[in-house]
């Protein structure tokens, strides 16, 4: 897996240099140290994952993870890097599309294993705080959107089971289906919500009222 490593401290990227090529499916592609260049080195290396520091020089994280997103075909799999977990600058990454977010405290072996569960993409990362902040925020945002109508009562129910943090294979254990069919209904509602991932689909649960806190 091919990363990118994005903050405006040169400790900082050394230190997750060093700990990421030290794995042998991990490999550190390209650095940045603004937002913008983070945007181009980004858009030349082509990695799989990028580690995001939220706030940089020239523009932030947040704006940075946008452009990314927007303008890539394929583009990588972002996780924004932060101090404060309930920081609302994570809130409005996860919201403009970063998969996930991993705290500037993390142990070696949790940045190793957010990198390697954000590729796979079938789960989310750190699941219960990204429903906490998810719950926070959507006590301010409006209500009611208009793709809940549009799904069918699986997608539903599948929704609910994503908004919980469960894997494709604990889904099709609860509702007695193959993870297959659980991966077809995730992709459905997914194109429904229009949204990039299940994080995403997640916070857009909460922010409609579909899932409540609690």
């Amino acid at each position: 897996m091919r990363v990118v490593l994005a903050d405006d401290e040169r400790m900082v990227r050394t230190a997750l240099r060093v700990i990421l090529d030290a794995e042998p499916d991990l490999e550190v592609v390209g650095e940045a140290s603004t937002g913008a260049e983070a945007v181009s080195v980004v858009r030349a290396a082509r990695p799989d994952v990028v580690l995001m520091d939220v706030r940089m020089p020239e523009i932030d994280g947040i704006r940075a993870t946008e452009q990314i997103l927007a303008g890539m075909a394929e583009p990588p799999r972002i996780v924004v890097v932060t101090t404060f977990e309930n920081d609302s600058y994570v809130y409005d990454a996860l919201r403009v599309g970063a998969a996930g977010f991993l705290l500037k405290r993390a142990a070696a072996e949790e940045l190793v294993s957010a990198v390697r569960l954000v590729a796979r993409s079938d789960s989310l990362l750190y699941p219960a705080a990204v429903r906490g902040l998810a719950a926070e925020h959507a006590r301010r945002a409006p209500a009611a959107a208009p793709w809940v109508a549009r799904l069918t009562e699986r997608e539903a129910e599948v929704l609910r089971h994503v908004a919980t943090g469960l894997t494709n294979a604990e889904i099709a254990g609860r509702i007695g289906v193959g993870p297959a069919t659980v991966k077809s209904h995730v992709a459905a509602l997914l194109a429904k919500l229009g949204a990039r991932d299940r994080t995403q689909a997640v916070i857009l649960a909460y922010e409609s009222g579909f899932v409540r806190a609690g």
